[in-house]
């Protein structure tokens, strides 16, 4: 076999090995995929919130997600409205887990 053949060879695999791991996401990116997933628990969070009763305004929760886990944060009347956020996010199937920084500041 021609020795340049080899070597080009080597080339285009040490070339397409480069552009996979640089397109590979590492503990603070995202893949495409992963982030559209996230995209999508966030607004089937954010749906299951604004059909919870009692919970009011569902726009003063902000809810945020990264690799399934889930991040709600914001200001709510009461500890109830933050705990029925927070089961509201854990039973969105693909929720790794919940990180609920919510503020209970209540009306004045």
């Amino acid at each position: 076999m021609n020795r340049y053949f080899v070597n080009f060879t080597q080339l285009i695999s040490l070339i397409v090995l480069a552009i996979m791991l640089g397109c590979a996401p590492t503990q603070t990116t995202q893949a495409p995929g992963e982030y559209v997933d996230d995209a999508t628990l966030t607004m089937k969070i954010k749906t299951e919130i604004a059909k919870e009763q009692g919970i009011g305004d569902a726009a003063k929760i902000h809810v945020k997600t990264y690799r399934g886990v889930v991040t709600l944060s914001g200001d709510v009347d009461s500890a109830d409205i933050a705990q029925k956020a927070d089961s509201c996010a854990q039973r969105v199937t693909g929720v790794k887990s919940v990180q609920n920084s919510l503020q209970v500041k209540p009306k004045s």
